[in-house]
This record gives structure tokens, C-alpha cells and sequence, in this order.
């Protein structure tokens, strides 16, 4: 099936939506968005993603379905993109990880990530050459920003990028680089050496060709969380780049920090998806199986288990409708990501595990997602900021201190 053809596929609605009337709250065209994320996400990839989980492995063949679809970059304008607001992108990201985490993760390095960072602060050459053939999946790419020895410190960056002549080169080394062994093109983030003028230790953000001398890209293994996602060890020896290499419009970790914003945008959404997939495995477990004589759905205890994880889902959903709202009026400001983030991941993760609890010893199988999700949710909750980062980013808006 390809993903024209999905377009004409019936999908099944979540059975939460007869208690949750967001709807309403949608317009037509963010439930076009939403339903043809739906279609491909159940269509496409959650047929098959519990062997990719066991397999690990990332179906790349199914990128270029995601661009046709519009997935891609689908919150920029121009250079091939859609242009679509932030609250359909969101519902893209919610439909997405309800399949798998990797997906959204996807989604979110090559859109949120990658391509926001040309968007942001390249040049236009730098655009052209490259956001339309990544908005396509013709081309993929990668952000380079966290380093072996810790994600949360990047002022502490020890990845280098010195002048020598008419060119850049980095050396260093990264790691946890989603799609790098995959990508066409990296964004990397390297401190200036401190022989190189006005620039000497302040951030710049690179575009590195994948197929530069000196780029490897080594998938880590031994993962038991994102399986059918790529992260990997990045490393830079003597890496050659033309002067026009570097991204214009990024200075300082302000650069990044700018892009990490819009992937833990993402998150908010996405993270409500993982745990709406839980609470429905749970739902449908709870109607079929009887103990007693009776379903267990029909217990005072299980109900109040279900009725609990349906308000937090809704609650979540609705702060990340409330997020998106405040984005597309460039109203929203880092702290209330933090908010988002914080608290969608947090009460996925307790959905996930009363799931698993209501689903009994079948929970632990792949006849179900839980597990699966749980395990992924586990990094969603490490990467873009660990729930303490979270927390003193909000502190320090209660408190006008800084903790860091």
C-alpha cells in the first residue's frame, strides 16, 4: 500500500473520542492533518512495528511516504513545506508516536530539528540546496548537539571547529545523533576555537555533507527502548567544510536552544499519543476478559483505574491544544514548553504502567503495545531535557533564580 492509497483507507477512531469531544475544538483542516496522520500511522506502520521493535529496524522506505504526505517540515513555510500550524502539527505527532515513539522521533530530527535549523538561521543557498529534498524524504538529516559526556550541559561543549584558511575543521565527538548513519546532511554544533577572532568560544551551528571525509556515524546497539529508531555515535576527525559551511543566522546556544523548542513542542503532543494507545489496549482488555464470572471492566477498581488515565490523557491534550494555540500567536515561551513536556511524559509513563497492570501477565508480551511504549517512553523522557531540566526551567520562572 502506498500513501496515496491510505488516503481512501477507513480508520478506526480511538474509543476514548466518545468520552473526549476535541473535535470540536478542530478545525477542518487540522482534522484533515490529523486523520491522514491517523491513516498512515495505522495503516503503515503499526502492522508492522512490533517486529521492527524486535528487529530493530527503521524502515527508511516508508520516509518518502511520510514527505509525500506533507509530514515533513510540515510547520515551515516555503521550500516545499506545508505551512501548516502548530496545532496541526502537533495532532501529527499525537497520531504518530500512538503507532511508535520512533516515528515521532522522525518526524521531529528531521523537521522540528534539522530542517528548523536551516529554516531558522541558514542562508538562502543553504535553504534551497536543501529543504525541499528533506520536506520529499528525498534527503535526511540529523542534529548534532549532545556530547558523550552529558546532554544537559551544552555550554560545556568540547566539539571543535577551527579556521584554517578558506575552510572549517571540526573535530569531536557526539552522541545519542538520531537518523546520523542514515542522513544526508548534519547539523552540527561546535564551540570556535579561541585563535578565531570574534567568534573564539561562542556556538555555530555547521552543515556537515554526510559523505565528508573524516563523518562516521556508528548506530549504538543494545537498546531496549526505541528500537525502531536509529540514534547514534558521531564522530569528527579533521572534518574539511567550505567557509559557507556555517549557519549564518545562529550565534550562541541560543541557536539549538531554538530548535530544541520546537521538537519538546513536539513531545507535548506525541507523548499524549503513546499513552492514548495504552489507555485503549487497556479499555478493550478490560470489556474482554472476564475473571469471576464477569468482565474486569465491570469492577469498581478497574474503572476508577480507566477513569483516572482517561483525565490525564484529556488534560494533556488539551494543555498541548493550549500550547498550540499560544505558539500560532508566537505567544509561547519556553518555560510553558518545559510545562508541556514535563507533564505529558511524566503522566504517559503512569498511564503505561496501570495499563500494563490492568492488562496482567499479557501486558509484558508484544500481543499488546504497552510495553513497548513504556520502554520507549523511558528515553522520550531523557532526551530534550530530563524531567530536572524541566523542572528548574519552570523553577526559575517561579522564582526569577537560576538553579542551573
Amino acid at each position: 500500500m502506498t500513501a496515496t492509497d491510505t488516503a481512501t483507507v477507513d480508520v478506526t477512531a480511538p474509543r476514548i473520542d466518545a468520552v473526549f469531544d476535541l473535535d470540536a475544538l478542530l478545525t477542518d483542516e487540522e482534522l484533515e492533518w490529523r486523520d491522514r496522520a491517523r491513516r498512515f500511522a495505522q495503516q503503515r506502520i503499526a502492522p508492522i512495528i512490533e517486529q521492527d521493535f524486535e528487529d530493530k529496524r527503521f524502515r527508511r522506505e516508508l520516509v518518502r511516504e511520510a514527505g509525500e504526505l506533507g509530514f515533513l517540515g510540515m510547520h515551515l513555510t516555503g521550500y516545499g513545506c506545508a505551512g501548516a500550524g502548530a496545532v496541526a502539527y502537533g495532532l501529527v505527532c499525537l497520531e504518530l508516536e500512538a503507532a511508535d515513539s520512533g516515528w515521532r522521533t522522525f518526524v521531529s530530527v528531521q523537521g522540528s530539528l534539522a530542517m528548523s535549523a536551516i529554516h531558522k538561521y541558514g542562508s538562502e543557498e543553504q535553504k534551497q540546496r536543501w529543504l525541499p529534498g528533506m520536506a520529499k524524504g528525498e534527503l535526511i538529516g540529523c542534529f548534532a548537539l549532545t556530547e558523550p559526556q552529558g546532554g544537559s550541559d551544552p555550554a560545556a561543549m568540547t566539539t571543535v571547529a577551527r579556521r584554517e584558511g578558506d575552510e572549517w575543521v571540526i573535530d569531536g565527538a557526539k552522541r545519542w545523533i538520531g537518523l546520523a548513519s542514515l542522513a544526508d546532511v548534519a547539523v552540527v554544533w561546535a564551540k570556535v576555537s579561541d585563535d578565531a577572532g570574534e567568534d573564539a568560544g561562542v556556538v555555530r551551528g555547521f552543515l556537515v555533507p554526510t559523505s565528508t571525509t573524516g563523518f562516521t556515524a556508528t548506530p549504538i546497539d543494545g537498546k531496549l527502548s526505541m528500537r525502531a529508531s536509529v540514534q547514534c555515535d558521531v564522530t569528527f576527525e579533521g572534518v574539511r567544510l567550505p567557509a559557507d559551511a556555517i549557519l549564518p543566522g545562529a550565534r550562541g546556544l541560543s541557536g539549538p536552544f531554538g530548535c530544541l523548542n520546537e521538537a519538546r513542542y513536539g513531545i507535548v503532543w506525541g507523548a499524549m499519543g503513546a499513552a492514548r494507545s495504552c489507555l485503549e489496549s487497556a479499555l478493550d482488555r478490560s470489556i474482554t476478559r472476564e475473571v469471576f464470572g464477569k468482565p474486569i471492566g465491570a469492577n469498581q477498581l478497574i474503572q476508577a483505574k480507566l477513569a483516572d488515565m482517561l483525565v490525564e490523557v484529556e488534560k494533556g491534550v488539551l494543555l498541548a491544544l493550549h500550547l498550540g494555540r499560544l505558539k500560532e500567536r508566537g505567544a509561547l515561551t519556553p518555560a510553558q514548553i518545559s510545562v508541556g513536556k514535563l507533564n505529558s511524559v511524566r503522566e504517559a509513563l503512569k498511564i503505561a504502567h496501570e495499563a500494563r497492570a490492568i492488562l496482567a501477565g499479557d501486558g509484558i508480551t508484544n500481543e499488546f503495545p504497552v510495553m513497548r511504549h513504556a520502554a520507549n517512553l523511558e528515553s522520550v523522557r531523557t532526551y530534550e531535557g530530563t524531567d530536572e531540566v524541566h523542572q528548574l526551567i519552570i523553577g526559575r520562572a517561579l522564582t526569577g533564580l537560576n538553579a542551573f
